[in-house]
Order: structure tokens, then sequence, then C-alpha cells
């Protein structure tokens, strides 16, 4: 980029354009040097407005008395002369150019001004800069409406949008700092220049950038500065253009944010993963210049070996243990204890702990490293077989109830269970809280431990003998007739309890020789019967009942009943006691 020359027609042009005077006031114009450049201008036929050259004849206290030729001295007040720690830079004989501000007074005396003669050459000099395009340099010496105030020898203002390439939030810190700039507006007449950085700074960028793109290509390893950090990544200057360096590329380890990485400013090596020439995005990767740690994982970590890690992020279902950069495992929640119930992590480690575990299995293609916390000590359960052999009584405290079952505490982290189907023999258990509560001690038989699932199965009904091994299918034989009450009743039939825990069915179609609609027509809950036992099931715990031809425990259905048994000559009172299983007469 070339910069075009002004000239003198274009720069008189400018200074005749009407501009607003607070705009010119906001932008570090110099308020009386309109002023000062008209009467400039209009006085060229008469000593005022002059720049001339003087020879200092004294320094007084107040004034300087200077000698310009005319008929009387002109002087000019002290402080004009003074540098910026207050002390006077001029002597009796020096010569000095000053400018004629007023003419002869009364007293002879002409009014002169050594700073308006330098403002004027500075003026000067600035406008041929325009003119010869070329570059000026100033200080940046405040923060103004809308930008800077920059000191070039007379006050220039540097609008914000011109200060840098990309927008500058804080315009502060160019303070008191020295630029070359490029003068962009310039008008004598108001006192006005409006000066640029940022063109400098894109012709630069220019040059860099075609000089980077003929040595971007996909592969290279380049350097570059840190130039800015956001939260997926950073963008590096290559020299004119810019590359991102995303979070992911950042390293082969976990990153959780890129200013763990890199600072803004900071010069790095960085190999270029994707070039588009047409839309000149660059995709860069840090992590790339060195081998992924994945490719020797297996042969480094084998399963069984013991490890040592650092905890760097926990989850719900596990911990991440840093084995070294980029090489993480993860430890479920399942594999961190063998006995307790580990509802978080967190509850066993924290992050920045330094942990030890078993490698229990690897995928180096999926990147995966299963560990194990607990394998680290004996497996508890192994023990149990030893401990607790297959009917052996535990004496325990109930530690939880279910639905299903009660858990009775074995040892530390190890808790058995019995299931409602251990309970009893004979009662039927509809929730064993209607049996135990919490902290209730009871007695239990092993039945049986299952280390790879981890279970340990009790019973309590064990610990008694089974009555329906050999005492009830002895005691109520088929045919016998027995006294029960009704327990429930269902459209198919209705139960019946001879003896707490034994109880039998009375199928519909033995309730009567005649046809029964509904159990309910003939028997009612609480009810007491009396009935023939007509089938036993030992291993289904079953007794069938029948009603037919025995009545209801009526005394004459009863005989009937007898009778069509071809019983009749025997006393109601020996067969009734024969049918209820009780000894007749003379027994």
């Amino acid at each position: 980029m070339e910069y075009r020359s002004i000239t003198m027609d274009e720069l008189r042009n400018r200074t005749e354009a009407p501009e607003d005077d607070a705009k010119v006031a906001a932008k570090g114009g110099d308020d009386d040097f309109a002023n000062l450049f008209e009467r400039s201008e209009s006085s060229k036929s008469f000593r005022v407005g002059d720049i001339v050259k003087g020879r200092v004849l004294s320094v007084t206290k107040d004034f300087v008395v200077v000698d310009i030729g005319y008929k009387s001295e002109g002087q000019i007040p002290i402080h004009e002369f003074r540098d910026s720690e207050g002390v006077v830079t001029v002597v009796a004989g020096d010569e000095v150019e000053v400018y004629v501000d007023q003419a002869e007074d009364e007293e002879d005396l002409v009014e002169l001004s050594k700073d308006k003669a330098e403002k004027l050459r500075i003026w000067d000099q600035i406008s041929e800069a325009c003119e010869r395009d070329e570059l000026v340099k100033g200080r940046v010496i405040a923060r103004v409406k809308g930008g800077l105030s920059v000191d070039i020898g007379v006050k220039a203002f540097l609008p914000g949008s011109q200060v840098d390439i990309r927008p500058i939030r804080n315009l502060e810190k160019f303070i008191g700092l020295d630029f070359e700039f490029k003068v962009i507006k310039f008008n004598k007449r108001r006192g006005n220049i409006v000066l640029s950085r940022r063109v400098l700074l894109e012709k630069e960028r220019a040059e860099l950038k075609s000089k980077t793109l003929e040595r971007l290509e996909e592969g290279r390893v380049l350097k570059g500065t840190v130039k800015n950090i956001t939260e997926y990544g950073a963008f590096v200057d290559l020299g004119g253009i810019d590359g991102l360096l995303h979070i992911t590329d950042m390293s082969w380890g976990r990153v959780n944010h890129p200013s763990e990485m890199v600072q803004v400013g900071d010069e790095i090596d960085v190999k270029v993963l994707k070039f588009n020439a047409d839309t000149e995005r660059v995709s860069l990767g840090l992590k790339q210049i060195s081998e992924d740690p994945w490719g020797h994982a297996e042969e480094k970590y084998k399963v069984g070996d013991r490890v040592a890690g650092k905890v760097v992020s926990l989850t719900d279902y596990g911990a991440f243990i840093e084995l070294e950069e980029g090489i993480e495992g993860l430890i479920h929640i399942s594999e961190m204890s063998w006995t307790k119930r580990v509802k978080h992590p967190s509850k066993m480690v924290a992050i920045g702990d330094t942990v030890e575990a078993i490698v229990l299995d690897i995928d180096s293609k999926n990147k995966r490293i299963s560990l194990g916390m607990k394998q680290i000590e004996p497996n508890p359960w192994t023990l149990l077989h030893e401990r607790y052999p297959v009917g052996t009584r535990i004496l325990g405290k109930v530690r939880n109830i279910t639905d299903f079952g009660i858990f009775i505490g074995i040892e530390e982290g190890i808790d058995g269970l019995v299931h409602i189907s251990d309970l009893s023999w004979m009662q039927k258990v509809k929730h064993p809280s209607e049996a135990f509560k919490k902290g209730d001690e009871v007695e239990a038989v092993v039945l049986n431990i299952d280390v790879e699932n981890e279970r340990f199965s009790l019973g309590i009904k064990q610990l008694t003998p089974d009555l329906w091994e050999e005492e009830i299918p002895n005691k109520y034989t088929i045919g016998r007739l027995v006294k029960g009450k009704i327990t429930k009743i269902h459209d198919f039939g209705a139960f019946m309890e001879i003896e707490p825990g034994v109880e039998g069915l009375i199928h519909v179609s033995e309730m009567s020789s005649g046809r029964v609609d509904s159990p309910r027509d003939v028997v009612s809950e609480g009810q007491e019967v009396l009935a023939e036992i007509i089938s036993m099931d030992r291993e289904e715990r079953k007794i069938g009942f029948s009603l037919k031809g025995v009545g209801m425990g009526d005394e004459a259905d009863l005989r009937s009943y007898l009778e069509k048994q071809g019983k009749s000559t025997a006393s109601l009172g020996d067969m009734f006691g024969e049918k209820l299983g009780r000894p007749g007469k003379g027994e």
C-alpha cells in the first residue's frame, strides 16, 4: 500500500471546508490558533504577524527583551523561555525566532511571542510533511472524547477507530507512548489535525501476510504470537494472518481452559493442521508437535499393573486419573470399594488427590483405560466361604427392610439377605415389616455365598424343621374330615386354614353337589366349616378340600355322609373322632 501525496490545491480545499467548532475542540485543536492564523495571513503588508529573527538584549524577572531591528525593542513574557523544570533557557546575546504579536505601543515597545512563532513553524513543517506523504512522530498525552490527544508539536486528534487494527477497549494504556502516525486530515485555518496509526499497521500487516502466505502449508511448523484467548481456544498471529489453535489441539492431556496453556503475547511453535487459501482460514495444533502418548500405551500399561496418578475429574459414575500427560484412566464407582456402597466418587477421592489403582483393561484404539481402586486390597468376599460355611448360624441386626426381604449386617460393609420366602415355613408374610423392624437382632442360617455377584443369602425358617416334610402329610391324610376357618374367598373357591400356617383350597366345584354360581353363596370369611381332605401336594405345599356331602358341620348332614361311606353301624362319636383324627371309644 502506497500513501498518496497531498497536493496544495487539496490542502487549500481542506482548510476552506467548514467544520463545527465544538468538533474541532474535541479533536484537540488550539482554540485561539484560528485568530492567530488569520492575523498572520491578513497582515502580510504589516509587520504584525511576521516571524522574524531577533537578538536577546536582556533577561528580566518578567520579560525577555529582544531586538528585532525596529525603532524600539520587543518584549516576550519570561515563561515562554522556561523549560519543564522552570529554568530560563536564554541569556543576553542569544538569537531567537519570534512572532510579531502587536505593533509599537505608546512606549515604542513591540509585543512578541516565542511560542506562537514555534507553533507556526511546526504547522508549516506538518503541512510540508502532508504534501510529501511523510509520517509524523508524536506522543499520546490524554484520553479525549472519541479517542486520544497526541502531541506532535501541536495537539492532534487520534480517533479510537484509528488506534489499532482491532477495536481497543482500554485506550488509557496508550497514554505516554510514542508512535509514528499518518496525517489523514489537516485544516491549518481551524487548527485541526486528525491522525491514524491503523493505516500504518494495516500496511505493515499486509506486507507480513504476503510473506507468510508464501510459506504457509499444512504440516509445517511455524512461530506465532498469541493474540487473543477465548473459551474454545487461542488466536495466533503467524505474521499478518491469524490461525485458530483450538483447545482440543493444545495438549494430549486434559485442558479446562486455554489460559492454562498459553497467555496473550506468548511466542509459541505451532503446526499447521489445515489451510484454506480461498477463505484464508488456518487451523493450528500445539500437541501435534509431540508424539501421541497413546501410541505406546499398551506396551507401557499391562492389565494387572499397579499404577499411580492424579485425580483430574469427577463424574457421577467415577473418577478420571491422569497417569501421564495425555493418558487418563477411569475408576468406575463400582471399582472403588469392595464393601462400601459409594453413592458418589467424591465420597472416596477429591480432585488433585494422588491415588493408586490396578489396570483392569486397556483399549488404545478408543483411548480408554479401566482402573480399579478396590483391587489394591484383598477381596473380603473371597474369605467369606472360610468364615461362614453354608449352614453356619449367625446373629446380626436388621440394617434394611425391603418389599422382598430383610438385610442383616454380617460385618463391615457386608450384609446378608433373608428373602421373604425364607422367613417362615408356615406363615405367609405379606411384607417383612410385619415381623421385623430396623435394629432388631435376629438369628439366621447361611444358605449361599455368591462371591462374583457379591450376594450373601440367609434364611430364618431354616432354623426350624419343615413340618411339611413329614408331620403335615402324615397328620392330614386324604379322606380325613377336618374343621377349619374360611380365610379368603375368590371366584374360583375359598381358602380354609386348619391350623396356623396350614391352609388349603375348597374349589367352587367341591362346595356342593348342585350348581354353585359363587363361593360366597355357600361360605363367608371367618366361618368355621367341616371339610374332607381330597388331595395333598407336599412339594407345592397345597391341600385340597371338599364340602360335598359333608355339610357345613351339621350333625344330620354328617350322619348322611358317614352312611354313604358304609359306616352306619359305628357310633357317630367314633366316626367323628376318626375323621377328625382323634381316638374313638375304646382306644
